[in-house]
């Protein structure tokens, strides 16, 4: 089975050994992504805001490995304060209200950096979509 590793270009993937995405056969899983660069935190104070960069860097992703939001079969929504549900799952039902992929949101502690709300992985298995 071939596999293709999809990278952001960021240093963070050198430093710690990571790409932000791997497909092998048709199965693809997206690390866990936020809403920063290098020039810092991109939406700061705003879960909704985070939630929505976020999901197009998950699709850019995807659509590098040659697949698609449609293709999404879970994602897994980390946020720093449960309280903002609400704001993370609309943006999230934006972007997936008609696929409907499994999905698990949990509040912790502290994500990489100060000031991220919110980090998501994905996983998605290319062509499972009849869309």
């Amino acid at each position: 089975m071939m596999r293709k590793n999809i990278s952001s270009g960021t240093q963070w993937e050198s430093r710690v050994g990571y790409s932000r995405a791997v497909r092998t056969g048709n199965h693809i899983e997206v690390s866990g992504t936020v809403a920063a660069d290098a020039s810092g935190v991109l939406a700061p104070g705003d879960a909704y805001g985070q939630t929505v960069i976020i999901l197009d860097r998950i699709e850019q992703a995807l659509v590098e490995a040659g697949s698609g939001m449609q293709d999404v079969v879970r994602t897994r929504i980390f946020v720093t304060d449960i309280s903002g549900w609400e704001a993370v799952g609309r943006a999230h039902a934006e972007k997936f209200g008609d696929i409907r992929p499994a999905a698990t949101m949990v509040e912790v502690r502290a994500l990489i950096r100060p000031g991220l709300l919110v980090e998501i992985e994905a996983t998605a298995v290319a062509g499972s979509s009849d869309r």
